[in-house]
C-alpha cells in the first residue's frame, strides 16, 4: 500500500471514529424509542450520518483539488501545468462520488423523514416528492446537479480561469445542505444562515486545500514550496473566517452560555472548539518551523505535520456531521409570524429617533463593509509606505460610500425597510444610486493595480494577474457594455417589483440578502460606465456619458409614477402577515414609495453631473498641457510666436 493510500485510509478512519464517538456522546446513536411509534430503523440511523460524511468528504476533496490546480500551483500564462491538470481530472472523479453519495444521502433522508425503512421508500413517489417539494431534498438535488456538472466539465479544462469557475461552483454546492439544517430553524435565522454560509466557504477551502496539499507532499510532486507558502498565506484569513463564523453560529443557535456544558449539543460544540484551537496551533507551527525547513529543501517535517493536521481536520469533519444529527437546546420563541419573517419583533412606530437608535446587526453587510474599508485602507497604506501618493478625494469618497452602506444596512432604517414599503424604497434608492457613486469615484481597481505586486514567477498568476484577467474577461466585457449595464440597472427594478420576485425575496433571509446585493452591484456597474475612474473595456466620451445619464434617469421616474398609480398591493401576503398595528394603509405607503422613487433621482443625477463636469474639465486640461509639451518639444512656430506675444505683453505691464 502506498503512502498516499495509507494517509487516505487513516483520514477516513479518523473521520468515522470521530463520528461514532460524537453520536454516542450526543445521544443520536441510541435515541429513545417509543413503543407503537414507527421508526426508520438502525440502518437509516447510521447510514444517514455515514453517507452524509462521505458526501462532505467528497465535496471537500473536490474543492481542494480545484483550489490546488487554480490557485496554489503555478501556471504558465493561465494554462495549467501537468500536475494541476491531473488534479482537475481527479476532481471529475471525486465530483462523481460527491453526486453518488448525495443521492444515497437523499434516500436515507427520505427514510428518516417518513420514519420508514429504506426498502419501503425506494419508489418514485417518495423520492421525487422529497427531492422537489421539501427544502432538504431540494438542497440535495442541487448538490447532485452541481457535482455532476463539475464531473462533466472538468474533463476538458486546461486553463486556470475555467478551473476557478469550477471551484466557485464547488463552493456553491457545499452550501445548500448546511442552509437547510439547524440554521433554518434558529431563533436568529438571519445570523445563523449568514454565519453557516461563511463557515462552509472557509471550511471548504481550508480542509480541502490542506488535504490536497498533504497528498501533494506525500506524492513528492513538484512546486511543493510554492503551494505550501501560498496556502499558508490564505490559511491565516481562512482561519479567522472559520473562527468568526463559528462564534456567530453559536450565538445564533444557543439561548445562553450555559448551554455549552448543560446540553449534548453544547458539549460537541466545545469539542469542535478544542479541535479548532489545536488546528490553529498546528498552523502556527507550520509558519514558524516547517515552512522554513521546506524553503531550505527539507520537506519531511512539513509532510509529517501536514499529515497529522489532515487527520485532525477529518476527525473534526466527522464531529461536525454528528453535530448536525444532534438537536440543539430547545428555545422558546414567541408564536409570531412576524418574528419568523424578520428574525426580530416588529419595531415600534416610525420616528426619526428610532431610525438612529434601533440598530440591527446584519453580519453579511457588516463583513462586506469591513472588507471594503480594510482592503482599501491597506492599499492606500501600502502606497504611502513606498512613497507613492493617492488622491485624498478618492479615499474620502470611498469611505463615505462605506459609511452610508453601514448606516443603510445596520441602523433602524434597515429594520423599518422590512416592514414599510416606503422606507424600503429609501433603502433601495440609497443602495442602488448613492452608495455606488461614492464607491466608483474611489477608483478601487486602480488602487488595487497599483498596490498589488506582480507574481514572483514570470507568467504565473498572483492576485494582480487574476484581477487583470477578470477585467479582460469576456463576461466583464459583455456586462460592462453601456447598453447591457443600463438594461440591468433599469429592467431588473421593474422585474423585481412587478413580479412575485419581491415578495419571495422579502420572505427569505437569503432572498433579501441577494436583493440588497443586486441593488449595490447593479448600481456600481452602471455608474462605473458613466463616471468610472477605473479602466474598463468600454470608454464612453463625456458627451455619451451625459446622454446615457439623461436617457436612464427618466425610467426611474416612470417607475415611481407607475407605483403611485397602482391600485393593487405589491407583496400583500407578506405585509399582512407582519400584523403591524401602527402606520397608514399599505396602499398609501406603496404610493409614498413611488413618490420617493420619482423624486429621489434628482440627488444622484446632480452628483453625477458634477462628477462628469469635473472629469471633463480635468481631461481637457490634461490634453492642453500635453499639447503644450508636445509643441514645445517639436518647436511649433505658431505656439512659439504666441508665447513671445504673451511675454511682450507681460513685459509692457511691468514697465507701466
Amino acid at each position: 500500500m502506498t503512502r498516499a493510500a495509507r494517509l487516505a485510509l487513516a483520514a477516513a478512519a479518523a473521520a468515522v471514529a470521530a463520528l461514532v464517538i460524537s453520536m454516542i456522546a450526543g445521544g443520536a446513536a441510541f435515541p429513545r424509542v417509543i413503543l407503537g411509534v414507527p421508526t426508520s430503523g438502525v440502518l437509516t440511523r447510521w447510514g444517514l450520518p455515514v453517507s452524509k460524511l462521505a458526501m462532505d468528504v467528497a465535496g471537500l476533496a473536490t474543492v481542494g483539488l480545484l483550489l490546488a490546480a487554480a490557485m496554489l500551483l503555478p501556471n504558465e500564462k493561465g494554462v495549467l501545468g501537468k500536475t494541476a491538470q491531473g488534479y482537475v481530472r481527479a476532481a471529475s472523479w471525486t465530483g462523481l462520488v460527491w453526486a453518488g453519495t448525495a443521492f444515497v444521502t437523499m434516500i436515507f433522508s427520505v427514510s428518516d423523514v417518513w420514519a420508514r425503512p429504506v426498502p419501503a421508500v425506494l419508489n418514485r413517489n417518495f423520492l421525487v416528492g422529497y427531492a422537489t417539494q421539501e427544502s432538504p431534498g431540494i438542497a440535495l438535488t442541487l448538490v447532485v446537479l452541481f457535482s455532476l456538472s463539475i464531473a462533466l466539465f472538468s474533463r476538458g479544462v486546461i486553463t486556470a480561469g475555467a478551473t476557478a469557475g469550477l471551484l466557485l461552483l464547488g463552493l456553491a454546492a457545499l452550501m445548500p445542505p448546511a442552509l437547510t439544517g439547524h440554521s433554518a430553524s434558529s431563533p436568529n435565522h438571519g445570523l445563523a444562515i449568514t454565519s453557516v454560509t461563511l463557515h462552509m466557504l472557509t471550511l471548504g477551502l481550508w480542509v480541502g486545500g490542506l488535504a490536497v496539499l498533504a497528498l501533494h507532499a506525500v506524492l513528492k510532486q513538484p512546486h511543493l514550496d510554492v503551494a505550501a507558502n501560498r496556502f499558508s498565506r490564505m490559511a491565516v484569513w481562512i482561519y479567522l473566517g472559520v473562527g468568526l463564523s463559528g462564534v456567530f453560529s453559536v450565538i445564533a443557535r444557543l439561548a445562553s452560555l450555559s448551554d455549552l456544558w448543560t446540553s449534548s449539543y453544547g458539549v460537541l460544540i466545545v469539542a469542535k472548539i478544542v479541535g479548532f484551537v489545536l488546528l490553529g496551533y498546528v498552523g502556527w507551527w507550520h509558519r514558524q518551523r516547517t515552512l522554513v525547513d521546506l524553503d531550505a529543501g527539507r520537506p519531511r517535517a512539513f509532510t509529517r505535520l501536514a499529515a497529522g493536521e489532515l487527520l485532525l481536520m477529518t476527525a473534526t469533519t466527522g464531529l461536525a456531521v454528528a453535530l448536525s444529527r444532534t438537536p440543539p437546546p430547545p428555545v422558546s420563541l414567541p408564536p409570531d409570524r412576524a418574528f419568523e419573517l424578520l428574525g426580530h419583533p416588529v419595531p415600534p412606530p416610525l420616528t426619526m429617533g428610532n431610525i438612529f437608535t434601533l440598530w440591527w446587526f446584519d453580519l453579511t453587510f457588516a463583513l462586506l463593509a469591513a472588507l471594503l474599508a480594510g482592503l482599501y485602507g491597506a492599499g492606500v497604506l501600502r502606497l504611502r509606505r513606498r512613497g507613492d501618493t493617492w488622491p485624498w478625494g478618492r479615499t474620502a469618497s470611498w469611505f463615505a460610500g462605506v459609511a452610508i452602506l453601514v448606516f443603510t444596512t445596520q441602523s433602524g432604517l434597515a429594520r423599518y425597510a422590512k416592514v414599510m414599503f416606503d422606507v424600503h424604497m429609501i433603502e433601495h434608492m440609497t443602495l442602488a444610486m448613492i452608495v455606488p457613486i461614492f464607491l466608483v469615484l474611489g477608483a478601487p481597481v486602480t488602487l488595487a493595480l497599483r498596490a498589488l505586486k506582480p507574481a514572483a514567477r514570470r507568467g504565473d498568476r498572483g492576485p494582480r494577474e487574476w484581477l487583470m484577467a477578470i477585467l479582460h474577461s469576456g463576461y466583464v466585457r459583455v456586462v460592462s457594455h453601456p447598453g447591457i449595464a443600463t438594461a440591468i440597472f433599469i429592467v431588473s427594478t421593474y422585474a423585481l417589483y412587478f413580479t412575485p420576485l419581491f415578495e419571495a425575496a422579502m420572505k427569505e433571509h437569503l432572498g433579501h440578502v441577494f436583493m440588497i446585493l443586486h441593488f449595490l452591484l447593479s448600481g456600481c456597474l452602471f455608474f462605473w460606465v458613466v463616471i468610472g475612474v477605473d479602466p474598463g473595456p468600454h470608454q464612453l466620451p463625456y458627451v455619451g456619458r451625459l446622454l446615457l445619464l439623461f436617457v436612464t434617469m427618466p425610467f426611474h421616474a416612470f417607475f415611481g409614477i407607475a407605483l403611485m398609480m397602482m391600485g393593487t398591493l405589491i407583496a400583500p401576503i407578506y405585509y399582512e402577515q407582519l400584523g403591524r398595528t401602527w402606520g397608514g394603509p399599505l396602499l398609501l405607503e406603496q404610493q409614498n414609495g413611488g413618490a420617493i422613487a420619482w423624486g429621489f433621482g434628482e440627488i444622484p443625477t446632480l452628483i453625477v453631473l458634477l462628477a462628469i463636469a469635473t472629469q471633463w474639465y480635468r481631461s481637457e486640461d490634461r490634453k492642453a498641457r500635453r499639447a503644450d509639451r508636445t509643441a514645445a518639444r517639436t518647436g511649433d512656430p505658431e505656439l512659439s510666436s504666441y508665447n513671445d506675444y504673451l511675454a511682450r505683453l507681460n513685459e509692457l505691464d511691468k514697465r507701466e
